[in-house]
């Protein structure tokens, strides 16, 4: 009876304990934006989950964050001039910045400047990109010393689909470093994690490059990075899977024709299935790849025409997709040929665009005026169960009055047991565990 009892204790606390992952890249560790921790909180007081701690000098960007050993890494900017990666320990106080490069803006300017991407990490190197295209590897072991630097534009004759900065988040696969140049010379590349020589440059994919990042992926046996690209506001833009070992083009398809001021949220990958959502003017695709590399889009034209995600990205749960769409507000959609929208919630969790990440369960949905909810992930309703709003909320410097009509942007992380929230210079850290 006794050993009964310390089996059935052991048990319960085994079965309400936090399992905690590290998040090293760009919507975790396979980018799908689901975390996979649990023994997580299930509801909050008023004022959310308890604040750990708040950093303040992050400065102007979106970056969101990868968490590796507690420690947390993000981009952002010094003196209003220069991009730089911060490091912060796991009470939130400053290790190390190192830079990037300088920082992005241009004239007129009004949605906010800095850096996009998320750092990555890969042992004991860290591999950002900025908003000018500066692609620089350091060590987070010896206070971000560098390692080796690129420029997307000068070194691979780089180009955006327009004018808002490089966004994308470098992806590391084996011993090469990918990411999307854009331009004549071919929109993907593959570098030597080491050195950041060139091994490969996309030459059937000539596209410009998009905002969003890729999404590696094994259709068919055949190892590929699935990438949207961007021709021109005539042709419009594409869908692509290019092979890993060469950067041979495998698979396009168009995705929207005409005018478009960004894609930007990262594809979905299930099995032989690619799902696409953009917004300003796009919709949404899925794709079945034959073994050929034949595609079809599944979805009827109506159904293209129904969920529109700007850049705050898509999570993908037991069949279902859940995000923010143009007009429809945060949406449950199936991954599934009919492609129906099963609900639509507009008015809780207002905002023109909403960012999403999941775990245990659950959906943790951030406004970009910084409401941030928490709703069971169930494809039969919406099921608000907690909200709160940030503490705190940037301004902006004096140097740059345009930037004040930037939102909050930047994609929630759930890792270690507790929440990362952003609002460009300001960084909060919650405790989710029970």
């Amino acid at each position: 009876m006794k050993t009964r009892l310390v089996a059935l204790l052991l048990t319960l606390a085994l079965g309400t304990r936090t399992v905690a992952y590290d998040w090293p890249q760009w919507r975790g560790p396979d980018r799908s934006g689901v975390s996979k921790e649990t023994g997580l909180l299930k509801s909050w007081s008023k004022e959310g989950p308890k604040l750990l701690w708040t950093y303040k000098n992050a400065g102007l960007g979106f970056s969101s964050f990868a968490i590796v050993g507690g420690n947390l890494y993000t981009l952002g900017t010094r003196d209003d001039k220069d991009e730089v990666i911060i490091a912060l320990d796991k009470g939130g106080k400053e290790l190390w910045t190192a830079k990037i490069g300088p920082i992005f803006t241009f004239k007129g300017n009004v949605w906010g400047d800095g850096p996009r991407g998320t750092p990555t990490i890969d042992g004991k190197r860290l591999y950002a990109l900025g908003g000018q295209g500066d692609l620089v590897c350091v060590d987070i072991r010896d206070k971000g010393k560098e390692i080796w630097r690129k420029n997307l534009i000068k070194d691979f004759d780089g180009e955006m689909m327009s004018e808002w900065g490089y966004s994308e988040s470098p992806l590391v696969d084996g011993n090469v470093l990918v990411c999307t140049p854009g331009g004549e010379k071919g929109t993907m590349a593959a570098l030597d994690k080491s050195n950041g020589n060139l091994v490969w440059q996309s030459q059937e994919l000539k596209h410009k490059a998009p905002y969003s990042s890729i999404m590696p992926a094994d259709i068919h046996g055949v190892p590929q990075y699935v990438q949207l690209s961007y021709v021109d506001d005539t042709v419009g833009g594409f869908a692509n899977g290019i092979r890993a070992k060469d950067g041979e083009l495998l698979w396009s398809m168009p995705i929207f024709k005409g005018h478009s001021y960004a894609a930007a949220p990262t594809p979905i990958v299930k099995d032989n299935l690619v799902y696409v959502t953009t917004g300003y003017g796009g919709g949404c695709h899925l794709f079945e790849i034959a073994k050929d590399f034949t595609v079809k889009d599944l979805f009827s034209k109506k159904i293209q025409k129904t969920v529109k995600n700007t850049h705050g990205g898509v999570v993908l749960i037991d069949g279902y997709l859940y995000g923010h769409s143009e007009g429809l507000g945060w949406v449950c959609q199936e991954m599934k040929k009919s492609g129906e929208v099963v609900w639509n919630e507009k008015n809780a969790f207002e905002c023109v665009s909403g960012s999403i990440t999941a775990a245990d369960g659950m959906l943790y949905l951030y406004t970009d005026d910084g409401e941030v909810g928490l709703v069971e992930a169930d494809y039969k309703e919406f099921k608000e169960i907690s909200k709160f709003t940030i503490p705190e909320k940037s301004t902006y410097p004096q140097t740059r009055p345009t930037s004040r009509q930037s939102k909050v942007w930047t994609h929630p992380v759930i890792a270690d047991g507790r929440l990362y929230l952003r609002d460009n210079e300001f960084i909060f850290c919650y405790d989710l565990k029970k």
